[in-house]
């Protein structure tokens, strides 16, 4: 057994016995500090053998290739099947078995998406950019609708860490005024405390899925496992997978 394939987290949901997903964490791979070990993000000033060397590590766990996107914090979705790594977008669906559906995050809220009849899965990349903007409503629309599709949220950043200036909450309240609920007074007037499980929750609901599992990691406080940008500003990236068997 691979370190990688050891240390990574499988999540306890079964929307359908087709469906596969693992989260990798931050260890089993040869990347130097800061970027130790199992950093699979090639543009964060790793080197490049480490994060190759790396990447083929978790392809030999998987029974077709990732695919890996170029994320920039919108709501494009690629079809995974038919895409090449690289492929500019945020978030990745395929109703076959052809490709493995990959996020990569350092305290962004990866979300896993599973249709119950086992024709579909999803990932999504759901900064707060991504979130606001309609990243997850974009990605169940693609898998048929959020009546027949399930949710699971990844290794995120906390809501005790997440501290956001009021343009982050105006633009979310502006969507829906019940976001309210996911934002405490922070340290300093003018900012807050967010929760970006519940507003992931809540957006999925607006969507239709209200089947949603996950949601207890923080990526700040638990530095054994997870990378994290706001920690360590130079860090690695974890990929969060699901695929089709």
């Amino acid at each position: 057994m691979s370190d990688c394939l050891e240390h990574a987290i499988r999540p306890d949901w079964r929307p359908h016995p087709r469906v596969r997903a693992l989260v990798t964490t931050r260890r089993g791979g040869i990347s130097t500090a800061p970027f130790d070990s199992l950093n699979l993000g090639d543009h964060v000033g790793d080197a490049p053998e480490a994060v190759a060397h790396n990447r083929a590590l978790v392809a030999a766990m998987l029974p077709v290739a990732p695919l890996w996107l170029s994320q920039v914090h919108g709501t494009t979705v690629a079809d995974a099947a038919q895409a090449a790594d690289g492929v500019e977008a945020d978030a990745a669906v395929v109703l076959g078995p052809e490709r493995v559906c990959t996020i990569m995050t350092a305290d962004c809220l990866p979300v896993l998406l599973a249709r119950r009849d086992g024709q579909g899965v999803g990932a999504a990349h759901a900064g707060w950019r991504g979130l606001c903007n309609g990243v997850l409503e974009a990605t169940v629309e693609r898998l048929g609708g959020g009546e027949g599709v399930e949710a699971w949220l990844g290794p995120a950043i906390g809501p005790s860490a997440f501290e956001v200036g009021e343009e982050v909450r105006a633009a979310f309240m502006q969507h829906d005024p019940a976001a309210a609920a996911a934002f405490q007074p922070g340290r300093l007037p003018g900012k807050w405390w967010a929760d970006i499980y519940l507003l992931a929750r809540q957006r999925l609901a607006h969507a239709g899925v209200t089947a949603v599992s996950g949601g207890g990691f923080c990526t700040v406080t638990d530095a054994a496992r997870f990378y994290s940008y706001r920690r360590e500003r130079e860090t690695g990236r974890m990929a969060s997978m699901i695929w089709l068997e």
